[in-house]
């Protein structure tokens, strides 16, 4: 019975000089599949909110990302002021900023 066991463990052996190729391309192919299916489409959409934050200017209509829709009165190095309703105004940091709204769109809502 302990045969059994023992004979796989021994022809795992003269196998391994051939195994370590195949390791090797494995770990290459999952490096690869990791960055094309995770890192390279966050770095994207990272950059893209990047472009965005640095294009708001006062005037814009945005959503920030708790859902709040409000039209920049004011931009600073990290924070703008939202108008929200008449005469009411929060602060926010840029990168909260969701997306920019066509201009109209407060009206339509």
């Amino acid at each position: 019975m302990l045969d059994f066991f023992i004979s796989p463990a021994m022809a795992q052996d003269a196998g391994a000089a051939g195994g370590g190729i195949a390791q090797i391309v494995m770990l290459v192919g999952f490096v690869l599949i990791f960055y094309f299916l995770l890192w390279r489409p966050q770095a994207k959409r990272a950059k893209q909110h990047r472009e965005l934050v640095g294009g708001i200017s006062k005037g814009d209509e945005v959503v920030i990302g708790g859902g709040l829709v409000g039209r920049v009165t004011k931009v600073g190095d990290e924070f703008l002021t939202l108008e929200i309703a008449e005469n009411t105004e929060v602060n926010v940091q840029k990168n909260a900023v969701a997306n920019v709204l066509p201009k109209g769109t407060i009206k339509s809502i």
